[in-house]
């Protein structure tokens, strides 16, 4: 039996338990992975609460990534003992996930844990880190150097906001990180950010097509009218890297950004990302992440506190990074 949280739909609710399922229920896969370590992301909050329809069938256990080590399998790159690392691939969503304490997958969906990384750790970072690596190095390769100017990172008290926020202070770049909640400044200097921008300065759409130019790029987790906003104060040749749509799946916003400035808007999808980007980001994350600062940021939750949890990060009142533990 596999230790699981279950998620169960009746007359078009979801409800979340912790229950005991036959391991002959995991999904086909030539990879069965003892997970050590899970996490909580935005969209783990949304399967969870059953909102989006990212799920359509039920029973369905959630978790779009995980941390382990192979038990058995079929695919040539693994082994029996591989500490291996999960995100994304849909995972979690329209195949069960990481919430239980085994999961069956791809191989070809694996890479392994990076070196210098604990499963915990690689979990603390997560989609969410993952993500934020992702959108840096997209930024990098149109151009954007420490030399640039201020980065803007939005919603930067969430997790993939915090981890921005301490990549891009590690890496040398100056960062603006804004944020609603005035008692998470200080958590937000401790991470890296030399400039706290309140979030009403820049969260309702401006009069102006364009604004002053402030920024040489933004890392943004809001969306909505915050990034339309945000486009028109980008400097010149500036860049948008979208990551969440926390404050909005629309935006209304005019063209001369992109006519005049040429800035542009790159959207930053971790779901499907190729292996060789997936390599890359992972072993840029090791290498540059400070581990005392992850495990400052990061608390430790089990299977039962995910539906609390779930509707906490989605009000925006988690902080940083949560591992949850399968055992627990």
């Amino acid at each position: 039996m596999v230790r699981a949280l279950v998620l169960d739909e009746a007359d078009g609710k979801v409800s979340a338990s912790v229950q005991e399922v036959a391991e002959d229920r995991l999904p086909e896969g030539d990879v069965t992975i003892a997970v050590e370590w899970s996490t909580l992301n935005y969209k783990d909050g949304m399967i969870v609460k059953g909102l989006g329809r990212l799920v359509r069938s039920y029973p369905h256990v959630p978790g779009v990534d995980l941390a382990g080590r192979v038990i058995e399998s079929r695919h040539p790159d693994w082994q029996p003992g591989d500490a291996v690392v999960l995100t994304g691939w849909r995972v979690g969503e329209l195949r069960w996930g990481g919430y239980a304490a085994r999961a069956r997958v791809r191989g070809e969906w694996l890479v392994p844990l990076p070196a210098g990384l604990t499963s915990r750790q690689a979990m603390a970072v997560g989609t969410a880190g993952f993500t934020a690596m992702l959108a840096i190095m997209e930024l990098e390769r149109r151009g954007l150097t420490p030399e640039a100017g201020e980065v803007l990172v939005t919603g930067a008290a969430g997790g993939v906001g915090s981890i921005a926020t301490a990549l891009l202070s590690r890496l040398g770049y100056a960062v603006a990180a804004s944020t609603g909640r005035a008692e998470q400044h200080d958590y937000l200097r401790r991470l890296g950010a030399r400039t706290i921008i309140e979030r009403a300065e820049i969260a309702e759409p401006s009069r102006k097509p364009l604004e002053s130019e402030r920024w040489a790029a933004c890392i943004d987790a809001v969306g909505g009218a915050m990034l339309a906003r945000v486009l028109g104060q980008l400097r010149h040749g500036g860049a948008l890297a979208a990551v969440g749509n926390a404050g909005g799946v629309s935006f209304e916003a005019s063209v001369l950004p992109f006519l005049l400035r040429g800035v542009a808007v790159l959207g930053i999808d971790s779901v499907v990302r190729p292996i060789p980007d997936r390599l890359e980001a992972w072993r840029r994350i090791a290498a540059s992440l400070p581990l005392d600062l992850l495990d400052s940021l990061t608390e430790e939750a089990g299977l039962g506190d995910l539906d609390r949890l779930a509707g906490e990060i989605l009000k925006g009142r988690v902080r940083g990074r949560v591992v949850i533990d399968p055992q627990r």
